[in-house]
């Protein structure tokens, strides 16, 4: 699992039927990593911190085993400050 932060919507309007409707959104671990792209289980906005999945983790989480997902947000957050963890986090 992974600590990231949304972004923004992404918008994918041609896409694999496997892909449904889901959202699509651009996600962050840290400022100034690479975005990447996850699948949005749970309903969640930009700002929002999230709990991420991936690997076969996500495609279930997801909701199949055969979904085309490689990164599912799984949870939001209600806290978390990344400016003041302990040092070596």
């Amino acid at each position: 699992m992974r600590i990231m932060k949304v972004e923004k919507t992404l918008v994918s309007t041609n896409r694999q039927a496997e892909l449904g409707h889901k959202p699509l959104l651009v996600v962050r671990d840290k400022e100034g990593a690479v975005p990447l792209v996850a699948v949005d289980a749970i309903g969640c906005i930009p700002g929002d911190w999230v709990i991420c999945v991936s690997s076969s983790a996500a495609r279930e989480a997801a909701g199949s085993k055969s979904y085309p997902s490689d990164l599912t947000i799984v949870g939001i957050i209600d806290h978390w400050d990344p400016e003041n963890l302990p040092t070596g986090v």
